[in-house]
């Protein structure tokens, strides 16, 4: 057994696995190299043998690592389901935050960055693809389709896998999904680079709601709620000012596909960091694994305590949650005291999907048809991420200082309220260039509170079997909305900017309504007796 609480079973299988992938990778640098030549144009060059293998060598690489992961955590199910634990036990919350505890943090604020730059790197690839590969921009706007349905995809797909798996073990797959899709910066064809990016998405859209479920379960009940938002805020903005550096910087020079190749040495930083990433204590418990989640808990209480809070008839404490049953299935989420939270937090997915990737996404032109001229209509846009550092800080201290769901609400209202604003402003025609500042900034400060907040509380409110699931759900949900905004673009419903916002108002108030009256407080709490708030 590993300081991290897990070993794998086939060391040699997931590391054979490692090398196949990078090596697949890597089969394809010389036709990478060879557009030296060209101004690393590829359009149209035959695919060599190489690369052939090389796209051969990375599914069955897949195939080994997932083999050398997996059925170390088929037998550990089997034990766990096999006899229940003798002694049942609160995993410690009153422990202080120590240096293993901002290991994890910054390994995960890492983690989440790379991340969030893989989807980040599509507007900066697009021209130039279009350019190369000579297609019109609603050819060029099936990338971000093909991306947006992977996330919704991997989101689901990888939070199953969490709950089955281990969390560890989707962190890993995900960045070794990210290693291989690096193969889309030398694809000769467009219809290659759908599929890739499809790829990139599901596994950048799993590794989200991994990362915080990872996160909520090991961090003390005392700093889990802001250093979740803290994380979210900071991962997300730390992964578009990659994704902005690393175009300026290396685009110039190796044209839009070097930000495809990027997943090599990004995806390799993630498996290299693997030894600081713990499998959840938490999980491992359900397991019926309780002396291995003693062993990692012993590296975040230190010698002097056990790690766990024992319950006896002397001090009863809470209730305790049972946690040993098998991993459950998505249509759980809506079943019970949690059918009601996790309908609330899937329509404000949507709705948050519906105003980032509708609203926000068709300002530059609506904005302009308000009288802001072009060039101050593109400043306030680049700076949108300036405006919402200020909003990040005060919901992480609402979210810590204040309430949880309560905050969440509160930025779910003025989200609403600023699209009412937008709406009112063109219907009226108002052509007051500080008045359509004001409203967007408020807009852009509100809609980034409410996701640095929605999935970070979808990771403390679900129970151990169902929380990987329950928070990709809810991450799916914002993308499942981003895909209906790119599909209602089309036919241009956003833009008639004035009824798109009322519109679209509506659903985010009916979330904000719903979650008003279901959500549940988490501020401070244990998430075991979260759970048991939810079983009254």
């Amino acid at each position: 057994m590993k300081a991290s609480g897990v070993s794998f079973h086939h060391a040699w299988a997931f590391w054979l696995g490692c090398a196949l992938i990078t090596a697949g990778v890597f089969a394809h640098m010389p036709m990478f190299m060879m557009g030296q030549y060209t101004h690393w144009q590829m359009v149209g060059m035959p695919m060599t043998t190489a690369m052939l293998f090389g796209m051969a060598a990375i599914p069955l690489g897949l195939a080994f690592a997932t083999y050398g992961l997996a059925p170390r955590f088929d037998a550990m199910r089997h034990h766990g389901h096999a006899s229940k634990p003798t002694l049942q036990f609160h995993i410690a919350d009153g422990v202080p935050l120590n240096i293993e505890h901002w290991k994890l943090v910054l390994v995960l604020t890492v983690t989440l960055a790379i991340d969030v730059m893989k989807p980040a790197t599509l507007g900066f690839v697009v021209p130039g693809m279009s350019a190369e590969y000579k297609i019109a921009k609603p050819t060029a706007s099936l990338l971000a389709l093909c991306a947006l349905t992977g996330t919704t995809v991997g989101s689901v797909v990888w939070g199953r896998m969490a709950d089955r798996l281990g969390r560890r073990a989707a962190i890993l797959l995900s960045a070794l999904m990210f290693i291989g899709t690096a193969i889309c910066g030398a694809m000769p064809s467009f219809g290659w680079n759908l599929a890739m990016c499809f790829l990139m998405g599901a596994s950048a859209g799993g590794l989200l709601p991994i990362t915080f479920t990872l996160m909520a379960e090991t961090i003390p009940a005392a700093h889990r709620g802001w250093l979740l938002v803290a994380l979210g805020g900071i991962g997300t903005s730390a992964g578009y000012l990659l994704a902005a550096g690393a175009a300026a910087t290396l685009e110039p020079m190796f044209s839009w596909r070097v930000l495809w190749l990027l997943g090599l040495p990004t995806g390799a930083i993630i498996i290299i960091l693997n030894r600081f990433i713990p499998e959840s204590p938490r999980f491992l418990s359900s397991m019926g694994l309780e002396h291995v989640a003693r062993a990692v808990l012993g590296k975040f209480v230190g010698p002097a305590r056990d790690g766990v809070e024992v319950e006896d008839a002397a001090h009863p404490g809470p209730p305790v949650i049972d946690e040993q049953h098998a991993a459950s299935g998505i249509r759980l989420l809506m079943r019970g005291r949690h059918a009601r939270i996790s309908a609330g937090l899937m329509v404000c997915g949507i709705a948050w999907g519906l105003v980032n990737f509708g609203v926000l996404l068709w300002l530059p032109v609506n904005l302009t048809a308000l009288g802001v001229d072009a060039k101050a209509t593109s400043a306030l846009l680049a700076k949108s991420a300036v405006y919402a550092l200020p909003g990040i800080a005060v919901v992480v201290w609402l979210y810590h200082r204040w309430s949880s769901y309560r905050a969440l609400v509160l930025f779910i209202g003025l989200t609403a309220l600023s699209l009412v604003a937008l709406g009112a402003i063109g219907m009226l025609g108002l052509r007051s260039q500080a008045a359509v500042i004001a409203v967007v900034v408020a807009l852009l400060v509100s809609v980034s509170g409410v996701i640095a907040m929605l999935i970070p509380y979808a990771a403390e409110i679900y129970p151990v079997h169902l929380r990987g699931t329950g928070s990709g759900a809810v991450a799916a949900s914002s993308k499942l909305g981003g895909i209906i905004g790119a599909g209602l673009g089309v036919y241009g419903f956003f833009q008639n900017f004035a009824m798109s916002a009322f519109l679209i108002a509506i659903p985010m108030a009916i979330s904000m309504v719903m979650l008003l009256v279901s959500g549940i407080e988490t501020r401070g709490a244990r998430l075991e007796d979260i759970q048991a708030s939810l079983e009254t």
